[in-house]
């Protein structure tokens, strides 16, 4: 609940900061728009990952319509396999340990980002009627689309949909029960984010 509270704090003082740094059209329509940005730096979090003891954060320059970015995520006790397509192994919960993410995108249309991307995820896999853990590595690869909803030049709220593909991969457990992971995933997602150092045009 702290997490969340700061991370409030920090939406309402951003939108604030950027309520007053708008100087041209309006705090919703300001000119030229942000998708015309030649350059930025943008600070983003996957935020919900707060709310079950874990993080995100993410950083990316965007040179006009490309963007390329770097996160890592630490899911706490957020049971990936309970919001799975396919609801995952039963007798089992999946959760993400600290793990990297690498992103390319393009915006195909004003703000809307289709990107792909490589996820070097290690997961916890928790065998429920045991409690015995054990850790499953795995090479995730997928493409997404999302689209970035700004509030004045800087705060934005960027809510999109990921798909995974990976490998097959298992792991067995000592009273012989197998957990096995999915090979295709698909997700909802919401960021938020800060744009930084953004300059348009001949600035």
């Amino acid at each position: 609940m702290k997490s969340f509270c700061c991370i409030l704090v920090l939406a309402i003082g951003t939108l604030y900061t950027s309520a007053q740094t708008v100087n041209n059209g309006t705090f919703w329509k300001p000119l030229p728009p942000n998708y015309e940005v030649k350059h930025a730096v943008e600070a983003e979090s996957l935020f919900p990952m707060f709310l079950y003891g874990g993080f995100h954060f993410g950083v990316g320059y965007r040179y006009k319509k490309l963007r390329v970015r770097f996160s890592i995520i630490n899911g706490g006790n957020y049971n990936v396999d309970g919001q799975a397509s396919d609801g995952g192994t039963a007798g089992f919960e999946r959760y993400y340990t600290t793990s990297p993410g690498y992103f390319i995108g393009y915006n195909v249309w004003k703000n809307l980002e289709l990107y792909g991307y490589y996820e070097s995820h290690t997961f916890q896999i928790k065998h429920k009627a045991s409690g015995a853990t054990k850790e499953l590595f795995s090479n995730d690869f997928g493409i997404g689309l999302s689209y970035q909803f700004f509030f004045g030049r800087g705060f934005y709220l960027q809510p999109g949909v990921h798909t995974y593909f990976r490998k097959e991969a298992s792991l067995d457990f000592s009273n012989g029960d197998q957990y096995t992971i999915p090979t295709f995933e698909l997700t909802p997602v919401v960021r938020v984010g800060y744009r930084f150092f953004k300059r348009f045009g001949a600035e």
